[in-house]
Formats: C-alpha cells, sequence, structure tokens
C-alpha cells in the first residue's frame, strides 16, 4: 500500500493544488484551502478510487487523479464544516488546529464552500469523454448531496441524544459516511469500464467498507489515542450521539467490525474469480485489513 501510496498521491496533490492555483482568486481563500488539504490523513477515498481501477488493470490517466482530486476536496470541505462550532465543535484535526481557529469561521465556512464548489469544476474540465464526466458529475452529486453525505449528517444531527436502532444507525452512516466511500468505488468501475454484474458485486464491498470504516470511527472515539489519531476523543458521547459503541458495546462492535470487513473480502474474491483476476493481495483488501488492527 505504501508503495501505491507514494507513486500516486504526489500526482493527485498536484492536480488538486494546481487548480485552487489557479482559480482561487483571493489569497486568504486559497490558503485556507491548502491548509485543510496538507494537514495530512490518508487520502482513503482516492486511493480507493485509483485502487480500484488498477485491480481491473486499467490506465490511471490524468483525468483519474482528476476525479479523484475533486473527491478529496470534497471530503476536506465536510470535515471543514463539521468542525465548526455549530457542527461538532472540535478545535483539533489530524493533529492541527482546525481550519476556523486558524482562520475564522466565516473564512473556514467559504473554504468549505470553495473546495465543494471547485470540485466539480475540476471534474467538469478533467481530460476525460464528456459521457463519462456527465456520470461522474451525477454520481459524486448524488453523493454529496441531500441522498448521500448531507442527509446522512442531518440524519446524524437528529439522532442526537436519542438512541438508534441498528438498521437507522446504518442508515446514517451509509450516507454520512458511505456515500463517498461508495462514489470512489464506482468511480473506479466506471473509468475501468466495468460490466454491470462486477458493478452490483463491488458495491456491496463499497457498502460494507463504508459500514466498517464507521464501526472503526466510533471505537478510536471511544479506545483511541488522541496523539496518534490527531482528534478529541471522547466527542460522539460528549454530544449524545448514537455510534456503534453506544449501541453495541465495544466488544460487539468489534465483532461487527470484523463480520464486514470478512463480507467485504469474501466479496473481492468472488470478482477475481469472476474477471480472473490473479490471487495477489490488491491494495483493496489491504485497505479493508488496515481496518481490522
Amino acid at each position: 500500500m505504501t508503495n501505491f501510496a507514494d507513486k500516486h498521491l504526489p500526482k493527485l496533490d498536484q492536480e488538486i493544488n494546481q487548480f485552487i492555483k489557479e482559480h482561487a482568486t483571493e489569497d486568504s481563500l486559497s490558503t485556507s484551502m491548502e491548509y485543510s488539504l496538507a494537514a495530512g490523513g490518508k487520502k482513503l477515498r482516492p486511493l480507493l478510487l485509483l485502487a480500484t481501477i488498477d485491480f481491473f488493470n486499467g490506465e490511471i490517466t490524468r483525468g483519474a487523479y482528476q476525479v479523484a482530486g475533486a473527491l478529496e476536496m470534497i471530503h476536506t470541505y465536510s470535515l471543514i464544516h463539521d468542525d465548526l462550532p455549530a457542527m461538532d465543535d472540535d478545535e483539533l484535526r489530524r493533529g492541527k488546529p482546525t481550519n476556523h481557529i486558524v482562520f475564522g469561521e466565516g473564512l473556514a465556512i467559504l473554504a468549505g464552500d470553495g473546495l465543494l464548489t471547485e470540485a466539480f469544476h475540476l471534474v467538469a474540465e478533467a481530460e476525460l469523454a464528456s459521457d463519462l464526466k456527465v456520470a461522474l458529475l451525477q454520481r459524486l452529486a448524488k453523493g454529496a448531496g441531500t441522498q448521500g453525505m448531507i442527509g446522512g449528517q442531518v440524519a446524524d444531527i437528529e439522532g442526537e441524544s436519542q438512541q438508534l436502532d441498528l438498521a437507522s444507525l446504518q442508515s446514517v452512516h451509509r450516507r454520512k459516511t458511505g456515500a463517498l466511500i461508495k462514489f470512489a468505488v464506482e468511480a473506479g468501475l466506471i473509468l475501468s469500464g466495468q460490466e454491470h454484474q462486477i458493478v452490483e458485486l463491488m458495491l456491496i464491498y463499497a457498502d460494507n467498507f463504508g459500514i466498517a470504516f464507521q464501526i472503526k470511527d466510533d471505537l478510536l472515539d471511544v479506545i483511541g489515542d488522541e496523539a496518534v489519531i490527531g482528534k478529541k476523543t471522547g466527542m460522539d458521547q460528549a454530544l449524545n450521539k448514537s455510534t456503534y459503541t453506544s449501541l453495541l458495546g465495544v466488544e460487539g462492535a468489534e465483532m461487527a467490525l470484523k463480520e464486514h470487513c470478512q463480507l467485504a473480502l469474501s466479496t473481492l474474491a468472488k470478482v477475481k474469480l469472476e474477471v480472473g483476476i490473479d490471487q495477489k493481495i490488491s491494495l483493496l483488501e489491504e485497505l479493508i485489513q488496515t481496518l481490522m488492527v
């Protein structure tokens, strides 16, 4: 995984940074946007997109980096807004002061707005065929919008101070967390030209990945080390949020995490058999395995 990231993430960063420098006319705005983009993180979502293309031996073109860059821009915007006092009221993100602590609430909001809007601008100008851009823009808007991440965030806020059942909790996080993870995989499938049957299987992988990722996040909020994860722990309990740990307990959440990871891995094994991929461990499998540690 390290070799793949070392090879591809610099190209991803170059596309994002170049685009922002060309299109953010206010120095304070570009500085605020770049601050959160450069704050670290594993860039999981763009890696998933690029790894999906690689899984099917597709070519990772400049257009793929541009779409992956747009996805990272949207994810970063969501973090900036999540950290605001009106949302999760966090002062630390990836071990650094959050955007609004450094730049003030007004500029932080606008930096998030800028990243969101320019993400679609980037996809629209990507070096891809027009039909691919339309398909990707539609799915990205759905994943980031009211049926996806935004809808999930609203449901998450409305779920505070009440105990959701498991089905309701999964509905929240399939949108809030899972929608952009699903887009990452789906975009990789579109860019590598996969058929319907393979797409259906891979979306099962993406769904289980998204749920597993959220369970791991909930566990880290309870048992994680702030120095390692780069943000405060105990925030979910402070906000009275329904989480997998509050619903299932730590041991139950750990079991659920393992189950969803195994479902994701077994689905990839089916895909390998369907398309005749060799049995070497792929990055898609490695990314799941990191959640199990």
